[in-house]
């Protein structure tokens, strides 16, 4: 290949897709290369953790950078997300004081009211004091009298329609509703792909794996990268690696050796009977990796449902979590964990997986024990930097000269990673320095939402999950007064 590259980005994951879609907004030329038929089957996102409030055991700080992150997610794809919000609730088996809960819920909302202040077009969440709701025994047991909501507006709506089928009996006082949105995988792999498509700045190489990289940096090339494929040899002045839980083979390339941890993760669909009003996503905590970890209940539509359960039998897995160290710098997963990595998945397991997964929501949702298997899992493995295995706030480092290693570990820093890279290739005279201080991209402009649903039901059924997976359970009309859900 004769043609060089400003930027040669190895992975097409959600790292990858947006720091590609970024370099093209700012007009920087790039090619982008994934190993699969489409972009971002890395690991799986369900939800936009506007606030961090899944994690009760990472400081305000992560929360805030959460927050802040996601606020952007929700302005640059609209999209792609569902706005529904979510039950929090703490069984009264846990040690977790709903106080503590409470009060940092409160910072939350103090701190989106300065983000707000300082754009007003950062509320995307609704009006900072609607940002989450407290309602105590009293409020429940009213409204569970009260008739289901088909078209939910309010939190109270929402609460109405979900307490009716919760045993609240288990859960201490009070409930939080929360302004945390779903994110949706496949509409956001649909609009950042025909962005790219029809972008004259960056090449999207799909099933095109890189064997090798060189860095020819001090051979008076001209470029400083060569990417190697079978078949060919791409040059390159800049070289993020953005290829995830496989970036250590890169690495190794450089003779780069970073602490890490990778961990492996699944969630479960399940179809379950046809309800009389919206619920929000479900949320009962629960200590990581014992029995008794979090439970989460992802509405989608026409009655589908993600489970995460985050127990060894259910959500995480013996042996699914790797670390470097002195004596193993490039960690790798053992045969049955890669197997499931490529797809190849014992469908025992999967059925015997999704029932427990099943069972462990009816113990605080008891009718959903009626629900069955409705489709595969969903799964991947998420980097995380360093060797704190509840770090939730992930980012992008610079090892070496003209290089880039993005390790986000949730998808909502994917955009604060683009812009870093960005950066750091300004400050290596790469490009021209650019001002990063728009959110929104204009190639996202002009994608209709018709090209969405139907390039994202695509994508869906083509990874063997139900197309209903695709698709909004709620849109939204923010307004001055409130929030209004749209069904």
């Amino acid at each position: 290949m004769s043609k060089i590259y400003q930027v040669a980005i190895i992975g097409g994951g959600i790292s990858g897709s947006v720091t590609a879609l970024q370099l093209a907004k700012y007009n920087v030329d790039n090619v982008l290369f994934e190993q699969r038929d489409g972009l971002m089957h890395g690991p799986p996102f369900c939800h936009l953790h506007a606030g961090g409030n899944l994690y009760p055991e990472i400081s305000l700080e992560q929360c805030k950078q959460l927050m802040r992150q996601s606020i952007d997610s929700v302005r640059l794809f609209p999209e792609a997300i569902d706005y529904r919000p979510t039950l929090i609730g703490i069984p009264e088996s846990e040690n977790l004081d709903s106080q503590k809960i409470e009060s940092r819920l409160k910072q939350l909302s103090l701190y989106y009211k300065e983000l707000i202040e300082e754009d007003p077009h950062n509320e995307v969440l609704g009006p900072p004091e609607n940002y989450y709701t407290v309602y105590g025994r009293e409020d429940l047991e009213d409204l569970v009298q009260r008739p289901s909501v088909p078209r939910p507006v309010t939190h109270r709506d929402w609460l109405c329609n979900a307490i009716k089928l919760i045993d609240y009996g288990k859960l201490k006082s009070p409930l939080f509703i929360v302004q945390e949105f779903g994110w949706n995988l496949f509409r956001l792999a649909a609009q950042v792909q025909l962005a790219l498509s029809r972008s004259n700045k960056c090449e999207l190489k799909l099933n095109t794996q890189i064997e090798e990289v060189k860095d020819v940096s001090d051979l008076g090339l001209g470029y400083n990268w060569q990417l190697y494929t079978k078949d060919n040899i791409y040059k390159a002045n800049y070289l993020v690696n953005s290829s995830g839980w496989n970036s250590s083979k890169f690495d190794s390339c450089l003779n780069l050796a970073p602490e890490q941890i990778v961990e492996f993760k699944a969630s479960y669909i399940a179809k379950w009977q046809p309800l009389s009003g919206l619920i929000p996503e479900l949320v009962f905590h629960g200590e990581r990796g014992t029995p008794h970890g979090m439970a989460q209940l992802t509405p989608y539509c026409n009655n589908y449902y993600q489970i995460h359960g985050m127990t060894d039998e259910i959500t995480l897995f013996r042996d699914g979590l790797i670390r470097s160290d002195a004596e193993n710098v490039y960690p790798e997963f053992n045969g049955t964990i890669k197997k499931k990595i490529y797809g190849m998945w014992d469908p025992y397991e999967v059925e015997a997986r999704t029932l427990k997964a099943i069972d462990f929501v009816a113990g605080f949702v008891p009718s959903f024990k009626t629900a069955i298997v409705g489709g595969p899992p969903l799964y991947g493995a998420q980097q995380i930097p360093g060797c704190d295995s509840t770090l939730r706030v992930g980012d992008v480092s610079f090892p070496h000269k003209f290089y880039a290693r993005s390790q986000i570990v949730k998808a909502s820093s994917a955009l604060t990673s683009a812009n870093h890279i960005i950066e750091n290739m300004g400050q290596m005279q790469v490009i021209h320095a650019v001002n990063l201080c728009s959110i929104e991209n204009n190639l996202l402009e002009g994608i209709g939402t018709q090209q969405i649903d139907s390039l994202a039901s695509e994508l869906a059924v083509k990874r063997g999950y139900p197309s209903e997976m695709s698709k909004l359970l709620s849109s939204f009309l923010p307004n001055t007064t409130g929030n209004t859900y749209l069904s």
